[in-house]
């Protein structure tokens, strides 16, 4: 699996170099330090993934995501950030990322997230699926978002904005992964959505004017990405300490 590194600040890109080098099935080809520099290392190169700090100097997501879509087809791309704004996750997301993940997770977090979008899963961290699911856990008082929805479908499509993978929702509703399969299919449909990134969008939009739940009203435990106990540390890079486990959506 070939990766390409793309953060402005060395010492990141060194650290996760390193990080990398231990795992056999991984192998860092090329390094960028702007966004100019990353597209051309997706053009001549096209690695497996692209591992791209959103803080670049010359990154704009609807034109560097995109064009590094155009030039390289196949090749995924990570967001491995600081920063943890809505608009930044959706904006990168919308723009044709694959994954989205904050720099402060345990080491063997990053490798296994790296593994996973090149394999074409789609991968949230923990704290981006939070926002995802406080945002769904905002109710209208007056009527009912969704109406078109059953109980049910409103159930999956919450546990699909959190971030699991048809499986873990079959697990948490008590569902075979068949009728689970069967409730997302319907949803898109009434949503006149393509897929779970618009899904998402699409009730993130219908709960911006909406009252903030209150903290008993939106637990986020039954559904929470955690990450895994005893996991290595990542080297130093720059001011970030440990990354969190990020899981994944199927499309």
């Amino acid at each position: 699996m070939t990766v390409v590194l793309a953060d402005a600040q060395p010492v990141v890109r060194k650290g996760l170099r390193a990080l990398l080098s231990s795992s056999a099935e991984v192998t860092v080809v090329a390094e960028a330090g702007t966004a100019r520099e990353a597209m051309k290392g997706a053009a001549s190169l096209r690695p497996d993934v692209l591992v791209l700090d959103i803080e670049l100097p010359d990154f704009q997501a609807g034109v560097t995501l995109q064009e590094i879509a155009r030039v390289s087809p196949s090749t995924a791309v990570l967001v491995f950030t600081a920063v943890e704004d809505e608009g930044s996750v959706f904006a990168s997301m919308r723009a044709g990322a694959r994954g989205y993940v904050l720099k402060s997770c345990p080491g063997d977090g990053i490798v296994r997230t790296i593994r996973g979008v090149a394999t074409g899963e789609m991968i949230l961290g923990p704290r981006v699926a939070d926002q995802l699911i406080a945002q769904l856990g905002r109710e209208p008082r007056n009527q009912q978002l969704f109406p078109e929805l059953t109980a049910r479908e409103r159930q999956v499509l919450e546990l699909i904005a959190s971030g699991m993978r048809n499986g873990a929702i079959a697990t948490q509703l008590h569902l075979s992964p068949k009728t689970v399969s069967n409730h997302i299919s319907t949803i898109f449909n009434k949503l006149n959505v393509s897929d779970r990134y618009e899904a998402i969008e699409v009730a993130r939009k219908a709960r911006l004017e909406r009252p903030a739940p209150s903290p008993d009203r939106v637990s986020g435990g039954s559904v929470r990405l955690a990450h895994r106990r005893g996991a290595t540390p990542l080297p130093e890079v720059g001011d970030s300490a440990a990354y969190a486990d990020a899981r994944s959506t199927e499309r």
